[in-house]
């Protein structure tokens, strides 16, 4: 006797919800990856032809030239460099302020938890305001430093009632076993309880940054030395402003031909800048979903 499988073994309720799942999953997935295929084609074709014709895959319509000019720029180098630089350390930063706040207001026995965590949940739904923070940030001498944009955002409520909760779901014999090891309060947590931790640590380090990755605004407030400035403020000079950095069009005497390159410039600058976050989800990938999953059990 031939074995049903699992899906005609549903009621008819259950395969009709399921079709819709499928349909819409579908749908969100070719809305994301009909741009994605139009972004990659458009980067490497003709300017003269994505303008009159749009893409086209006739290969001899192809060149290379918005890659060459835009990674024969100096400062795409420099804000390629820069965007690393703040994204792994403000990951490491955040993350580590992130597990800090959250091992005590996991302790059931932590007095005046109930009074931090109302102090959090209200900086989740109220802030001081740009014009505040950025007051701030001048006073303590942070303005055109790293630091500017790093510390501000450093620390998130909402990750670090994630790893609350990844913490409570963690057996207490854990502890215990430690506390008759004589193991402190420290070593348990940086030699014991980190360790154990690493799902909700890679789920954490790949959403601060990616975050850091794509932001900019913070560093266009706070950073006026080009030299210090991420690639995603290079980047937002050719979307938004419509003005490739001087070097990429810098030969092209005609407007025409430099709006049609400066149209292919954007292309080839967003598959450049998303390469790093594409190259790195997969090693995330096993990490993501079993820390998010965990970090949601329990309420």
């Amino acid at each position: 006797m031939k074995k049903k499988s699992r899906f005609a073994r549903y009621s008819f309720q259950d395969k009709a919800l399921l079709m819709v799942g499928y349909i819409l999953l579908g749908l969100f997935v070719v809305a994301i990856v009909i741009p994605m295929v139009y972004i990659i084609v458009a980067s490497f074709i003709d300017p003269v032809t994505l303008q009159n014709k749009g893409i086209t895959f006739d290969f001899s319509k192809w060149t290379l030239t918005a890659y060459e000019r835009v990674l024969s720029n100096a400062q795409i180098w420099i804000g390629f460099k820069n965007a690393v630089i703040y994204s792994v350390v403000f990951t490491f930063v955040s993350v580590l302020i992130t597990m800090l706040a959250a091992y005590p207001m996991s302790r059931a026995d932590f007095r005046g938890r109930k009074f931090f965590n109302v102090i959090f949940v209200i900086t989740m739904f109220f802030g001081g305001g740009l014009i505040p923070t950025y007051l701030l940030i001048s006073n303590l001498k942070l303005l055109n430093s790293m630091w500017a944009i790093i510390l501000p955002g450093a620390f998130s409520v909402w990750n670090m009632i994630i790893a609350r909760t990844y913490y409570q779901g963690i057996p207490g014999e854990l502890r215990e076993a430690a506390d008759v090891d004589g193991a402190n309060e420290m070593v348990f947590f940086f030699r014991i309880l980190l360790p154990v931790c690493t799902p909700i640590i890679a789920t954490l380090s790949l959403w601060q940054f990616v975050g850091m990755w794509n932001s900019y605004f913070d560093a266009m407030i706070y950073l006026n030395d080009s030299a210090k400035q991420p690639l995603q403020l290079v980047l937002r000079s050719i979307l938004i402003q419509n003005q490739p950095e001087s070097g990429m069009i810098s030969d092209m005497q005609s407007t025409a031909e430099r709006a049609q390159l400066a149209e292919l410039l954007k292309y080839a600058t967003i598959i450049i800048s998303s390469l790093p976050l594409l190259v790195m989800y997969p090693f995330f990938q096993k990490y993501f979903d079993s820390g998010v999953m965990a970090g949601s059990v329990k309420g």
